[in-house]
């Protein structure tokens, strides 16, 4: 298949309605009416010779070879976005479209800069346009392994080949319980970490058993996709779990929320930037990359690094073993 202009376009369409989720959620996008859509969806089935989709009374829903066929689309359009970016190189210019991922519920912690970097990125070039994504730290890895996107931050505890990964700083952990649940008025004296350990808990889903958000507890009843989530589940009364301490701050401001044996319940997340290896990594990425250093000069110490991996002082400290 020889792509046209015209190809391209029903490309881009079917990349809209994916992100979108369906054909009327991507009308604003595209500026054209539900049927205008479907009608191109149809002429790219027929130009692929494949079924990308079903729609109807049941809603969309992508067929397997749709999921293939719109992988390697965001592969096709980063690097058509990426031929932008390092040809306005070649002329000492910043140009083309910066993609870069997060993991969720960052913004709150003072340690999060992203958005100076950003900003000092959008004062260098107002060629650039920026597009951020949130979505898991595996995801993210993902994504940033294919060139889907230029740069995530998150915290990654299991590594992999072929990225680079720069230390940010560090992100603290401790366990909460809500107003009405059953620890609320005992005082962390009253308590052992085995007892809390027994109680209720939810965890988080894009974490593995053996992290330390999932694995002390052996009464793990729910399961989060993500921070959100897992604090509406906190905040029912009926569960513990673990929570940024950014993220729970406000709840406990506000006599929400609270801390439970944060001496014994605690774990740092350290986390990263993460790139392509420097020989593929994309001339905005690397721009980003460069204001992001700069805000972090004196990165995580070697002696904090890696508290996911072999664990700091703090955590080694831990009442609770396996």
């Amino acid at each position: 298949m020889q792509l046209a202009g015209t190809d391209i376009r029903l490309l881009r369409v079917f990349d809209a309605v994916v992100r979108h989720r369906g054909f009327a959620a991507a009308q604003a996008e595209l500026n054209v009416s539900a049927s205008t859509i479907s009608a191109q969806i149809s002429a790219l089935e027929d130009r692929l010779g494949v079924t990308l989709c079903r729609r109807g009374r049941a809603g969309f829903r992508l067929t397997q070879r749709g999921e293939q066929v719109h992988r390697a689309i965001e592969r096709l359009l980063a690097a058509m976005d990426g031929f932008v970016s390092e040809t306005a190189a070649l002329r000492d210019t910043l140009a083309g479209t910066l993609r870069i991922g997060v993991v969720d519920s960052v913004v709150t912690d003072p340690n999060f800069r992203l958005y100076e970097a950003l900003a000092a990125l959008e004062k260098r070039s107002s060629a650039i346009r920026f597009e951020i994504a949130q979505t898991s730290p595996q995801e993210l890895q993902t994504r940033v392994l294919d060139g889907v996107l230029h740069l995530g931050i998150g915290s990654f505890p299991h590594k992999v080949a072929g990225l680079r990964y720069t230390p940010l700083y560090e992100e603290r952990n401790t366990l909460y319980c809500a107003r009405g649940h059953r620890l609320w008025s005992v005082p962390d004296a009253d308590l052992t970490p085995e007892f809390v350990a027994s109680l209720k808990t939810v965890g988080r889903s894009y974490w593995r058993e053996d992290h330390w958000n999932n694995r002390d507890f052996r009464n793990s009843t729910a399961m989060a996709q993500g921070l959100e989530q897992q604090l509406i589940m906190i905040l029912t009364g009926a569960f513990i779990g673990y929570l940024p301490d950014h993220v729970a701050k406000r709840w406990c401001d506000h006599g929400r929320l609270r801390r439970i044996l944060p001496e014994h319940f605690v774990y740092r997340c350290p986390f990263d930037a993460i790139t392509r290896d420097a020989t593929e990594v994309a001339p905005l990425a690397k721009a980003l990359l460069s204001e992001l250093e700069a805000l972090y000069p004196t990165p995580l110490a070697a002696s904090g690094r890696g508290a996911e991996e072999s664990g700091s002082a703090e955590d080694k400290h831990r009442v609770l073993s396996n």
